[in-house]
């Protein structure tokens, strides 16, 4: 099977504007994102709607595609991606994925656990989880929750505790049960990823604000891998200072 990687990387951020320019110890975040990717996937591509990101990465010898400035998804935007790509190229692509432009300390071993997952012929839609250790992230809305079955479908995602653990203290909740959080990375047949761009928002993804739940609500399956590196998202400029101290 034929893998790329898309990394979708916008200049607009209320909470952080321009950060995938940003300099972490003598590097841009969106160069260091490009490489961890790239020692796993042999075809890495930046997807951006900006000319100083897509500058950046010509700079540092990646791959960039331009995207319209209108999506409302990530997804929408990694689909228009690999369109372009497919287009200026004439390969095709079997397997898509998608890492966020705001992980700059992603590690290849979770690039390579996603990309396992497709060695069984029915996967349609890949994604990480790790389990939670403390009781503070259980409740936390900003990490979405996830439970899934025997076989590592996924069957839920909330900003809420799931499952819910009745007859216990709440502050003792993660010691009564396993919780795993979402690690927002994607990888999708390119055939599915076509068709998810295709259906209308839903009832539960509006509800939570999870674009998963979308997929779900259509009978899309969504298998997950565990993984046992801690997801470094960066929202804020606090964020990076914190992650880069304890970094250093």
């Amino acid at each position: 099977m034929d893998f790329i990687g898309i990394i979708p990387a916008r200049f607009a951020s209320t909470r952080f504007p321009g950060k995938p320019l940003v300099n972490i110890n003598g590097k841009s975040m969106i160069q260091r994102v490009y490489e961890q990717v790239k020692l796993v996937l042999d075809d890495v591509y930046v997807a951006t709607d900006d000319n100083r990101i897509a500058d950046e990465v010509i700079k540092f010898g990646g791959k960039v595609v331009m995207t319209s400035e209108n999506h409302q998804s990530g997804t929408d935007r990694i689909s228009e991606a690999i369109n372009n790509i497919t287009k200026d190229t004439k390969k095709q692509y079997d397997i898509v994925i998608n890492v966020q432009g705001d992980e700059p300390f992603i590690q290849p071993e979770q690039i390579q656990q996603i990309v396992s997952c497709f060695e069984n012929k029915n996967t349609q839609i890949a994604t990480l989880v790790k389990k939670i250790e403390n009781n503070e992230e259980v409740f936390d809305v900003n990490k979405p929750k996830v439970i899934f079955d025997k076989n590592m479908k996924a069957i839920y995602f909330s900003r809420s505790p799931i499952p819910f653990v009745r007859n216990v203290e709440k502050q003792k909740w993660h010691l009564h049960s396993d919780f795993y959080k979402h690690i927002g990375m994607y990888a999708y047949k390119a055939n599915i990823l076509k068709e998810l761009t295709q259906l209308p928002q839903s009832k539960l993804e509006l509800a939570e604000s999870l674009e998963q739940l979308r997929w779900l609500e259509n009978d899309y399956t969504i298998s997950v891998a565990i993984t046992q590196f801690e997801s470094f998202g960066i929202d804020t400029p606090e964020d990076l200072e914190k992650i880069v101290e304890n970094k250093s």
